[in-house]
């Protein structure tokens, strides 16, 4: 459809006054229609980005295409089901819990839920918010319709289903150009939303006219600063919008040293984190950010550069644009090193960039490929000074306010709680993991994804979206997880990432007993198992 043609189809009044026995039964077809167009969404994302899926060598990356692709809608299907089965019943869906943090701010925790404890049990989700905890149900909004413009990197526009059943607004979506073929299979599955008149899709090209269309109350957006600049001065319409930015990792010294395997477990996070998706993912870490005089800071690095090169798979590097952003870094640091995998998958290289001036240029950029940089600050190596010189540094010089890591061991983190929890609340981002990835927070209806710069010039966006409950006010989303939690995302394996994935995605989509004991079944079959690539 022409742009003018899908805000004709969408009927936001219809839409607004649908209740919520009719919303439930809506999304209980999509549930049924992701299940059933399953494999097409992956071939349909493996297709845009070069992925071979008959190749074993690349197993690992259909299985990233089924996280990314899958995984972010199905999630919050379930949530939104969750949500409208309370509605029904006139009990409405409840936090776990409600805490005062200090300064007027309450935690509200919201995960892990239901069956998921069983996955994420030493895990903390948490939404902070700015004054006593307030909620507005989805019929408590004004409605209305909000175009979403879909992200690049990733074919799974979440942000419909939180425009149509949290805030009760029709949508209009455009698809990002790498993305039209899996935005075909997307309408098989949201055809009975179509067909209620509660969503519409409009042609690839259509989206300045879409964005221009005054009928709309909101666009959500994401992608690059730059564009949503554009948008923002072509048309009055509220625009929210996601734009990453320089994402670090603090690593906080430890009161004791770390072991072998705990540095281990870290480095081959933080090596999963860098390569997944060819390193275009919003939330990645970019910037480690350590004591210069940590006695084990060596020791550390050393294992990330192993987990790069020896310990995890090569990921090609596919997004348009992206080898002059890695050629660039290259120039400006012709020192750095460039590790090649052992499986050497074609553009598959990461720059290690280690020991980084705290006004270079890799401070001031997002790279959005496979890069990765490191700034030791001349500071001593003890939690109590060295935190709150790691938050400053992050808050005032890297670029953007999208997620931060935070890497505590558990004795470290007890002995100097407030010293962390006073991290946490000062650091200025939308998402905190403590010990765990961003990415955590983006998959996590229950929690919000955006950046935290409101007054501030345009970074990493404006505004949030997930936040499934409604709460107002919200200031950022945190997750505590254990310091080397079995619930982390590491991809130490080819096949066996594609079977995670696989089981991990089926039981997202509908979390039923049956399909949790299969996830936990491939789960104790792959401990047992040894990696499997080889150069």
């Amino acid at each position: 459809m022409k742009a003018a043609e899908a805000v004709d189809w969408v009927d936001p009044g219809r839409w607004k006054a649908t209740p919520a026995t009719v919303r439930l039964n809506l999304l209980k077809q999509i549930r049924r229609g992701i299940d059933r167009y399953f494999d097409e969404l992956v071939s349909a994302d493996c297709e845009a980005k070069g992925i071979d899926r008959s190749v074993a060598a690349n197993a690992h990356q259909v299985g990233t295409s089924v996280q990314a692709t899958v995984v972010p809608v199905a999630a919050n299907v379930s949530a939104a089901i969750a949500l409208y089965e309370g509605l029904v019943k006139g009990r409405p869906l409840q936090p776990l819990a409600v805490r005062p943090a200090g300064d007027g701010r309450f935690d509200i925790r919201v995960g892990p839920r239901g069956r998921d404890r069983l996955l994420n049990g030493d895990r903390a989700d948490i939404l902070r918010v700015i004054g006593e905890p307030r909620r507005t149900d989805p019929y408590q909004r004004p409605g209305g319709i909000v175009a979403v413009l879909g992200a690049g990197n990733f074919a799974s526009s979440l942000e419909m289903i939180n425009a149509l059943f949290v805030d009760s607004c029709a949508v209009v979506h455009k698809p990002h150009p790498l993305n039209v073929g899996a935005d075909l299979v997307w309408e098989k599955v949201l055809q009975p939303l179509v067909d209620a008149h509660a969503l519409a899709f409009c042609e690839v090209e259509e989206g300045p006219a879409l964005t221009r269309d005054p009928r709309l109350t909101k666009i959500y957006f994401t992608g690059g600063a730059p564009s949503a600049k554009a948008i923002m001065a072509a048309t009055d319409t509220e625009l929210v919008s996601e734009c990453g930015g320089n994402n670090p990792c603090i690593i906080v010294p430890g009161d004791r040293r770390w072991t072998a395997s705990e540095i281990r477990h870290q480095a081959l996070q933080i090596a999963t984190m860098v390569k997944i998706n060819g390193g275009s993912v919003c939330g990645r870490v970019q910037t480690l950010v350590t004591s210069r005089h940590w006695p084990q800071r060596r020791e550390f690095l050393d294992a990330v550069t192993l987990a790069l090169r020896d310990q995890t798979p090569a990921t090609t590097t596919y997004y348009p644009g992206v080898d002059k952003t890695f050629a660039t870094f290259q120039e400006a640091y012709p020192d750095a090193r460039i590790i090649e995998s052992r499986d050497h998958a074609p553009a598959s290289r990461v720059l290690v960039i280690e020991d980084v001036d705290q006004d270079g240029f890799a401070v001031h950029h997002e790279a959005f490929c496979q890069v990765m940089s490191e700034v030791a600050l001349d500071v001593a190596p003890d939690a109590e000074t060295f935190t709150p010189a790691a938050v400053a540094f992050c808050n005032e010089t890297l670029l953007g306010t999208l997620a931060v890591t935070v890497l505590v061991d558990e004795d470290t983190r007890k002995a100097h709680a407030p010293t962390v929890d006073r991290a946490v609340t000062q650091l200025r981002y939308g998402a905190v993991g403590v010990n765990t990835m961003p990415p955590t927070v983006w998959t996590n209806p229950y929690l919000t994804w955006g950046g935290n710069e409101e007054g501030q010039e345009l970074v990493s966006g404006h505004g949030n979206f997930g936040n499934v409950l409604g709460y107002e006010n919200v200031d950022k989303s945190i997750v505590v997880s254990g310091f080397t939690s079995p619930g982390h995302l590491i991809n130490d394996r080819k096949q066996g990432w594609l079977d995670l994935s696989a089981r991990f995605a089926r039981y997202t989509i509908d979390p039923t007993w049956k399909r949790l004991f299969a996830l936990a079944g491939t789960v104790l079959r792959l401990r047992l198992q040894r990696p499997d690539f080889q150069s």
